[in-house]
C-alpha cells in the first residue's frame, strides 16, 4: 500500500470479484462448458437469468440493458435463452445430482416482459434447467411502471419469494435529477400491488447523493419506504459512471460530494436501525423480524452460479465467464442481437481464470464486506493459511485506518462501523495487481 492516506470512500461499487471489466475473450479453442463443470459441485447451484430490457434508462445506470424491444426482440431473446439453457443443462451432465438452491431474475427489468413471457421464462428455468421454483428462494426485480397486477400475480403463482423494486427516491424532483422521471403516486400504487401478491419479501432500493438531496428530503424517502414495512431495504450511493446519462451532464466526483454521500449514508443507516432494521452490508438492511427468503448480493456471487442471458455471469471455482460487456446503447444493442442469433452455447467465450491467489482475495473481500464479518478459522480451513499471513499489508492498513472492529469476538475478522461505511473504498484495496491492470486497460464501450 503506497498511499498512507485513506482511500476515497466511493471508488467502486464492489459486489463481484474479479470485476467484469477484467474479463477478456478466452483463447481459441474456447473451453467447453462440459469440461468446466465436470468436477464442480452441483448439489447447491444458483440460477440467475438476465433480462436486458427497460422502459427507460436511468441517468445513473450502467447496467447491461436497452430501452424497448422492437420487432419481437423479446421473443427472439427468450428463444436464445431457451437454447442456452438446454446447452448448459447438457453440459452439467448427470454423473452427479444437479440441484439448485436459489434462483433470481434480474436485468434490466425482468417485468418488462409480459405475463406470458414471464411464464415462459419460468418454464425455461424449470423444464430446461430443472429448478423447482416453488421450492427454492426466487428473487425478481421490478420497476414502478412494469409492476402490473397480471405480471406480479404470475410471479407469485410460480413461486417468487422476493420482489425488489427500484424506487431510488420518493421525491419527484430528485427522481428527475437522477434522470428517472416517475410520479410518486405511481410508485405507491406499484408498492400496493406488490403487497397484494402476498410475496413474503419486499425489497425497496433507494439512492443517496442525488443533486439537491438534503437530509430532510432523504428522510422523507426513507420514511415513505418504511411506511410499507419492507422486509429489506438497499441504500445505494449514487455513482456517475462513463457513458451513462448523468456522465454527460454532471461533473466527476469530488471531496464535497464524497462528504455529502457519507453524511447521508450515516443518516440512513442510523434511521433504519432505529426503526427495527439490522445492517447486513454497507447497502443491505433487513427488518429484524423478517426471514431471508431470497439470494442477497453476497449469496448471488458465490461459486456454482449459472448465468443465463447475455448480461449474466457464471462462476465455477476456476473460471468466471459471461458474454461481451458494454454500456453504450449502440454497443448493447449489437451484443443483444448477436446473442439472439447464437446457435451454439456450448463454450465459454469471455471470462477470467481464478487462480488460488485470486480465490483467497475473493473470499476475503466478499466475507469482510458483510456486517457479520469472517471467521478466521473458516478461512484457514479452506486455504491452509491465516488471512493475516496472506494479506498482512492490507489488513494492517485497514486496522490503522480504524476500519477493523477491535471489539469483535476472538477469531472473527469484522469491519467497524466506519469500515462498513468505507466498503467502496476498502474493497478495491484488495484487488490484485493483475486485476487492477486489466480493469485499467479496459476501454468502456
Amino acid at each position: 500500500m503506497s498511499d498512507s492516506a485513506a482511500p476515497r470512500p466511493y471508488r467502486s461499487y464492489v459486489y463481484a470479484y474479479p470485476h467484469k471489466t477484467a474479463y477478456r475473450p478466452l483463447p481459441d479453442p474456447a473451453p467447453s462448458l462440459a469440461a468446466l463443470w465436470r468436477d464442480e459441485p452441483k448439489d447447491a447451484l444458483s440460477l440467475y437469468a438476465h433480462i436486458p430490457f427497460c422502459e427507460v434508462r436511468c441517468g445513473f445506470c450502467n447496467l447491461f440493458t436497452r430501452i424497448g424491444a422492437p420487432d419481437e426482440l423479446t421473443t427472439r431473446y427468450l428463444d436464445a435463452l431457451d437454447r442456452q439453457a438446454a446447452a448448459v443443462r447438457e453440459a452439467l451432465g448427470d454423473r452427479a445430482p444437479v440441484r439448485f438452491a436459489t434462483a433470481a431474475f434480474g436485468g434490466g427489468t425482468p417485468t418488462f416482459l409480459t405475463a406470458g413471457e414471464l411464464e415462459r421464462l419460468c418454464d425455461i428455468a424449470e423444464k430446461r434447467m430443472g429448478v423447482d421454483l416453488r421450492a427454492v428462494p426466487l428473487s425478481v426485480e421490478t420497476s414502478p411502471a412494469t409492476a402490473t397486477a397480471d405480471r406480479l400475480a404470475l410471479l407469485a403463482e410460480r413461486g417468487a419469494t422476493r420482489l425488489s423494486i427500484g424506487v431510488q427516491s420518493f421525491v419527484e424532483a430528485e427522481a428527475r435529477a437522477a434522470v428517472r422521471p416517475q410520479r410518486r403516486a405511481d410508485v405507491e400504487s406499484a408498492l400496493g400491488r406488490i403487497r397484494d401478491t402476498g410475496v413474503p419479501v419486499l425489497n425497496i432500493d433507494l439512492i443517496y447523493g442525488i443533486d439537491g438531496q438534503t437530509e430532510e428530503s432523504w428522510r422523507s424517502s426513507l420514511d415513505a419506504a418504511l411506511a410499507w414495512r419492507p422486509e429489506e431495504l438497499y441504500l445505494y450511493p449514487l455513482y456517475v459512471r462513463p457513458l451513462t446519462g448523468l456522465s454527460r451532464i454532471s461533473p466527476s466526483a469530488d471531496r464535497e460530494w464524497d462528504e455529502q454521500r457519507l453524511r447521508l449514508y450515516r443518516y440512513g443507516r442510523d434511521h433504519l436501525r432505529a426503526h427495527g432494521y439490522e445492517q447486513v452490508s454497507m447497502r443491505m438492511f433487513r427488518r429484524t423480524d423478517a426471514a431471508p427468503l431470497g439470494p442477497d448480493d453476497y449469496a448471488c456471487q458465490t461459486d456454482g452460479m449459472i448465468g443465463l442471458g447475455c448480461g449474466a455471469r457464471s462462476y465455477t471455482s476456476a473460471l468466471h465467464y459471461s458474454f461481451d460487456y458494454a454500456v453504450d446503447m449502440r454497443e448493447i444493442r449489437t451484443i443483444i442481437d448477436a446473442y439472439t442469433e447464437t446457435a451454439d452455447f456450448s463454450r465459454a467465450e469471455v471470462g477470467r481464470w481464478v487462480d488460488a491467489g485470486e480465490a483467497r482475495r475473493r473470499h476475503l473481500l466478499q466475507s469482510l464486506l458483510q456486517a457479520e464479518g469472517m471467521p478466521v478459522a473458516g478461512y484457514e480451513e479452506r486455504f491452509g493459511a491465516s488471512p493475516f499471513a496472506d494479506f498482512p499489508a492490507e489488513l494492517a492498513r485497514f486496522e490503522a485506518l480504524g476500519w477493523l472492529d477491535e471489539e469483535a469476538p476472538a477469531g472473527l475478522l469484522r469491519l467497524s462501523a466506519e469500515g462498513l461505511a468505507h466498503s467502496d473504498g476498502l474493497g478495491p484495496e484488495l484487488f490484485s495487481p493483475s486485476v487492477r491492470a486489466a480493469m485499467a486497460a479496459y476501454e468502456p464501450k
